[in-house]
């Protein structure tokens, strides 16, 4: 059973153009009962839609205690599809899931798609990605809430995108926003609650048992 579905991409972040594809992210909820057999649930899916994946809610909550960027998304993305009373429960347990871990989690997934990105020749709209997530994590570990709001960088972001800012200060805000991430005097705990969302899981195989 989808529980949440939302758009997230240059829809959510208020970058998109008319070119822009529609991107979903989503959450599923597999009956309890499913767990008992040998041949396990799968973890994730795929569509129908094009560029649609939904996790299933275990595997999507052990993502987010990571501080996966993707994922954690999904529970602050303004543009909601689909939310069930299991939807909003989730939503609301995102202060649960941040922690300091975002700052390593969004530090690798940023150096590796900046290095992707700085080939022969550059991939500017990986290069905005990367902007704009450190931007999302710098907002993060100063103030404790997660925000994907890029609207107030929309166009120098977007002249990034089209290749209109040259490299070397691409970089160079690349280098001012980390320096601010690993500055900043940070209210986030150094680790998640886990226990809370482990609480709430439990909850959900519950009722997704006594449902079936």
């Amino acid at each position: 059973m989808l529980v949440l579905s939302v758009v997230v991409g240059s829809h959510a972040y208020g970058l998109s153009t008319p070119g822009s594809d529609v991107d979903r992210r989503g959450v599923f909820v597999t009956p309890t009962r499913d767990f008992w057999r040998f041949d396990k649930p799968p973890t994730s899916r795929e569509g129908p839609r094009p560029e649609e994946l939904n996790w299933e809610v275990e595997h999507f909550c052990a993502l987010a205690l990571k501080a996966n960027p993707t994922v954690l998304e999904v529970l602050v993305s303004p543009v909601v599809e689909v939310r069930t009373p299991l939807g909003d429960e989730l939503r609301a347990l995102l202060p649960a899931f941040l922690s300091l871990r975002a700052v390593d989690s969004y530090s690798r997934a940023t150096t590796a798609q900046f290095a992707r990105a700085r080939g022969a020749e550059p991939k500017w709209k990986q290069a905005m990605h990367v902007v704009r997530l450190l931007l999302v994590c710098r907002d993060l570990v100063r103030t404790g809430e997660l925000s994907v709001d890029a609207g107030p960088y929309r166009e120098r972001l977007l002249a990034v995108r089209r290749g209109e800012v040259p490299w070397d200060e691409v970089r160079a805000w690349v280098d001012v926003l980390r320096a601010e991430i690993g500055a900043a005097d940070s209210p986030l705990p150094p680790e998640p609650d886990q226990a809370a969302v482990e609480s709430w899981l439990m909850s959900v195989r519950k009722r997704a048992l006594v449902s079936a």
